[in-house]
């Protein structure tokens, strides 16, 4: 493992898992690419190789897809299983993923960056928590039965009903920022439907997936059911969009990339569903409660190193208590100790790649070359590994490419308002529609933000709170369809009408 991290720092078990190449799972076994081709992933927080892993190409897009094409199959082990005992195997997933708690955790800091302590106890625990979600929702897939009245057929006597069936073949492809539980929202629904599944890893991050395809082995999901083929973007999850025997393919990711998906489903129409990009507005009015509302805008923009797409990127703070809301913003910014994952001193982590070190510090010098101000940070931190300052950006105004468009690192733009009336618009002004935060005491106020805002999800009094039971999802260019909540069942299944003359 070639890594500047002590190995005494690392789970045994991990330093083994990393210490020969990883394979692909297709049809139950871990395989070799076709070509024999492997590509490295890297520890961000020295810019190190972590291990070799199989680079999928089309070929192996091809053999996944029809390994489960065949999971699929009327009569397949799948296809028999009752959805109750479907909804154990399932079950059976999240029981693994605690019991490989720590190999995950360290997995997911060593490949992401992220603090192994953010990752044991939130990306682990929720990627559990969905599957067991899901797990319950395998026995409540329903039609209806329906009245129906047929003028043209006087006297007769119908059945009307409808059936929610698998849509199919699933092509599901993650990013990087939360390998693990972006896995998990996109499996546990789709085997929750009785689907069958491609999945392709984010070629930053794919050890954890890896891991997970063992789990799922062990729990006893059927072959075929779940192939996993880590490969490139362009390569692998170009052929998986465009596979004429995909049904349906979701994709997490950057809205670029989302208008590609759409393309390349075009050929045979499957069906889409896009979580994309977002440049959150976070409202905090003067009458909030700042004790609450400063550390709240803080963590909306700096957890998880502002790799988040519902990231409160846009801190709107009425004129009146905005310096105390900056410098509350700044002094926690100042406090946020930066450094490896697995240092439990590490308050935040590296940047996943050298490609987004690249982006997010070409926008800090774009912001500051436009009139922005960095009131803290600005730049990057030390000449290894992919670290960023915590950064707040004052004196933005609403047309630089800071405040419009999405830089996916932990750099902020505080702007004031003055009209209560007006930040509505302001927030709204922006491509994306993700979330939205709103801090304030009067309750009426909130509610009536909430109904305003175009965004998916709004935040009152609180920011990045999730739950396997609330849909997430964007409205505009943040995309089409819903994770989680029972709304994302929509997006794997299909709806058959049946009439039957009595």
């Amino acid at each position: 493992m070639a890594t500047t991290v002590s190995p005494a720092q690392v789970d045994p078990r991990v330093t083994s898992f990393l210490s020969k190449p990883r394979k692909m799972l297709i049809n139950g076994k871990w395989v070799d690419s076709v070509s024999g081709k492997t590509f490295p992933t890297y520890d961000p927080s020295t810019g190190e190789v972590l291990a070799q892993v199989a680079e999928g190409d089309h070929a192996d897009i091809d053999l996944a897809v029809k390994a489960a094409r065949r999971a699929f199959a009327d009569g397949s082990p799948w296809r028999k299983l009752t959805p109750s005992e479907r909804g154990k195997l399932i079950w059976k997933i999240a029981d693994l993923i605690d019991a490989h708690t720590e190999e995950f955790a360290y997995l997911e800091s060593l490949d992401n960056g992220k603090p192994l302590t953010i990752a044991r106890a939130a990306d682990v625990p929720l990627a559990a928590d969905l599957f067991r979600y899901m797990a319950g929702w395998a026995t409540k897939i329903e039609g209806n039965t329906i009245p129906i009245s047929v003028p043209y057929t006087p006297g007769a006597k119908y059945l009307g009903y409808t059936l929610r069936e698998p849509v199919g073949v699933v092509g599901q492809i993650i990013p990087w920022n939360f390998p693990l539980l972006m896995a998990a929202w996109k499996l546990g629904p789709a085997l929750a439907a009785g689907c069958t599944v491609v999945l392709k890893p984010a070629e930053q991050t794919p050890l954890s997936v890896l891991l997970l395809g063992e789990v799922i082995v062990e729990a006893g999901i059927p072959e075929g059911v779940v192939n996993i083929v880590p490969g490139y973007g362009e390569t692998a999850g170009a052929a998986l969009a465009a596979h004429p025997e995909v049904d349906k393919v979701a994709f997490t990711g950057s809205s670029e990339v989302g208008r590609l998906i759409v393309k390349a489903a075009a050929g045979n129409l499957k069906k889409v569903s896009l979580e994309l990009g977002g440049k959150s507005p976070n409202v905090v009015f003067k009458d909030a409660d700042l004790d609450a509302a400063i550390p709240g805008a803080a963590s909306a923009i700096f957890f998880n190193h502002g790799q988040c797409c519902c990231a409160g990127s846009r801190l709107y703070v009425e004129k009146a208590v905005y310096d105390q809301v900056v410098e509350g913003v700044v002094k926690r910014a100042q406090k946020i100790k930066v450094g490896p994952g697995l240092d439990a001193k590490s308050d935040m982590g590296p940047l996943v790649s050298q490609e987004q070190l690249n982006r997010v510090c070409g926008y800090l010098e774009l912001g500051l070359s436009e009139g922005a101000q960095a009131a803290t940070g600005g730049g990057r931190v030390g000449d290894k590994g992919y670290f960023v300052q915590p950064t707040v950006l004052v004196n933005a105004k609403e047309d630089m490419k800071v405040v419009q468009e999405e830089i996916f690192g932990p750099v902020v733009a505080a702007m004031p308002f003055d009209d209560p009336e007006e930040i509505i618009t302001r927030a709204n002004d922006n491509v994306y529609g993700l979330a939205a935060g709103v801090w304030t005491r009067d309750i009426s106020k909130a509610h009536r933000m909430a109904e305003h805002l175009r965004a998916g999800t709004v935040w009152i009094n609180c920011y990045n709170i999730f739950d396997a039971a609330l849909p997430f999802g964007g409205y505009k260019e943040s995309g089409w369809g819903r994770e989680m909540g029972h709304e994302v069942l929509e997006n794997y299944t299909e709806t058959k009408a049946v009439c039957a003359r009595l």
